[in-house]
This record gives C-alpha cells, structure tokens and sequence, in this order.
C-alpha cells in the first residue's frame, strides 16, 4: 500500500515526466519512479480526475495507457516538474530548522536529509534579500549542542556553556542547572537556574557556541520557579527604549533574530521594524554593523549617535595606509 505522502510527489513529477517521454513503455516509467507496474496505472487512473477547475471533458488530465505505453495528449499546465520560488524555499527551511530544533523529535535524521535536499535544489540561485543559508549566528544551532543540552534535561546533569548576550554583544561562560526545553515562536530555549547570575534565565539553543555536560546532578534550588510564558517570552520594560528602523532586504534577518514589537512590510521586500533596547550603544553598534541596509528612522538621538560614529570610523579610515 502506497501512502499519501508518497503518492503526491509522483503525482506531481508525472505528466512533465511523461510529456518529455511520450509513448514511454509502461514498465519503463514504473522501473523509473521505483513502482510496480500496477501501482503505477492506479496513479495514471487518478490523474485521469485531475485538472483546471470546471472539471469537464476539456479540464481534465488526458492520457493513453491502454497498451503497454503511456502517453499525455492533454496536460492541464501541469508542463514544469515542481519548483519553490526563493521565498517559498526561506519559508520552508525555517520551519525545517525550527522543527530540527523541537525537542521530543524522534527521527531528526529525516529532518536534516530534508534540509540537505531543499538546500541542495536551492543552491545558489536565490536572489539578495531572500536569507536561506542563515549564515552566522542567524538562527543556525550548532552540531551537537541540542543533543548535550537534551541530555543535561533529560538526565538532570548540570550543564557548562559558552553563551553570546546579543544585547550586551559579549560571550560568557556559565555553568547552568537545566530545568526544561521550550520551543516559542520557532526558537529553542533552555530554561534554566544560571549559578553566575543566581536566577533562572532562557538560552536560546541558536546562541551556545560550546556546551559540555558535567559529571554532577542538576540542583537548581528551591525557589527556581518556571518561566509564565502563556503571554509570550519577551514583555517590555518600562525603562526600554524603543527605535523605528527601516531594513533592506539583506538585512531582514534582524527582524527573524532579535525581538521586535512591530513589522510592517514595504515595497521591494523591504521592512520595517520597532525594536526595543536598553543600551543605546549596544544598538549603534548593531545598526552600524549593517552599513548600508539599515535607515533609523526614531528616536533622533539614536539616530545622531550611528552618525556620529559612522563619520568618525570614515575619518579614522582616511588615514589609514593605501594597500
């Protein structure tokens, strides 16, 4: 018994087969799509159903395979084997990765082989803006470091990590007491007792950059209470900050990294966010690290500021030597 999940993508990958191979033998077309000959006049009866809406005579799919050939006299647009447009392809790779990331997920293999095969058709030809490697810090866990940090869990071992702050842009080292694994908006966190800071924090899985997991029991003390994160992780603070900034497309991974309030999509794929900081120079340094993809557009303080240090990083660069 073929499955549904099997039969859709052989359904979809037949009539442009056929049509590039008209008075194909039966027994050749079956060998090509790894099923039997039986199997494969049932697929060719339901496309029989198939085509353009209205349903009548001259809508749907047309095809002889009364004698031991199979040919297409009428095909229903269905002329190009199935391909993902650039953001279709982003889309599906995010939700790829966020599932990789689930904890409780039995056959990660599967996963990651899908990855690998819409990643491979996706190759190089994606137009700038649309972000499907997720280079960097963007979103990527590194190998090995959801497996340790489910073990520590799943094992009550306590858990020592190289952690990046993005809002304070520094790597510590922290030895943590793992509590629980959540996964909120698409990102993994470890929420956990933090001996440095002596309280609970989240982890997200996507910023460890190295984690061992320790010969000795997790203990977080007593008044390590859960997270309530029914109303989401992040709530605003009264004292926060908040900018507007207009994001061009190779930047709108920010939008995808950081906590932002608000997205409002433009024309030619660019965005704009509300993003909320405490440290001003901590967001200078992140907009100037964009360069040219990023405009603020409030506060005016924030905004002299990232010109302030851009004209004077241009004037220390002046008088550099010429190479």
């Amino acid at each position: 018994m073929t499955s549904a999940t099997e039969r859709l993508p052989r359904l979809l990958a037949l009539v442009p087969y056929l049509l590039s191979r008209p008075g194909i033998p039966v027994a050749d077309a079956a060998a090509d799509f790894g099923v039997t000959e039986q199997q494969l006049r049932k697929d060719l009866e339901l496309l029989w159903m198939c085509g353009l809406p209205g349903y009548g005579p001259g809508d749907l799919i047309d095809l002889s395979f009364e004698s031991d050939t199979i040919t297409v006299t009428y095909d229903a647009g269905m002329r190009r084997p199935l391909r993902l447009t650039a953001s279709e392809a982003t889309a599906l790779l995010v939700a790829l990765r966020a599932l990789a990331d689930t904890p409780g997920i039995t056959d990660t293999d599967a996963v990651q082989r899908a990855l690998a095969k819409v990643e491979n058709a996706v190759g190089q030809a994606r137009p700038a803006g649309v972000v499907v490697g997720l280079e960097g810090r963007e979103g990527a866990v590194r190998p090995g470091v959801r497996a340790a940090v489910q073990e520590a869990t799943t094992q009550r071992r306590a858990l020592w990590m190289r952690y990046y702050t993005a809002s304070r842009d520094e790597i510590s080292e922290r030895t943590v007491d793992p509590m629980r694994l959540l996964l909120i908006d698409g990102r993994s966190y470890l929420e956990a007792w933090c001996r440095s800071a002596h309280g609970v924090r989240m982890f997200r899985l996507d910023r460890i950059d190295e984690v061992a997991v320790l010969d000795e029991p997790a203990r977080p003390p007593s008044e390590a209470e859960p997270t309530d994160v029914s109303e989401g992780l992040f709530r605003p603070a009264p004292d926060q900050s908040v900018a507007e900034v207009e994001l061009e497309p190779d930047a709108r991974w920010i939008a995808e990294y950081y906590q932002v309030d608000e997205l409002v999509e433009l024309p030619r794929g660019r965005v704009r966010v509300r993003m909320r900081y405490s440290d001003r120079s901590w967001m200078s340094r992140l907009l100037l690290g964009l360069g040219g993809q990023a405009r603020v557009l409030s506060p005016a303080d924030l905004a002299q500021d990232v010109r302030q240090r851009a004209e004077a990083a241009l004037a220390r660069a002046r008088h550099l030597p010429s190479t």
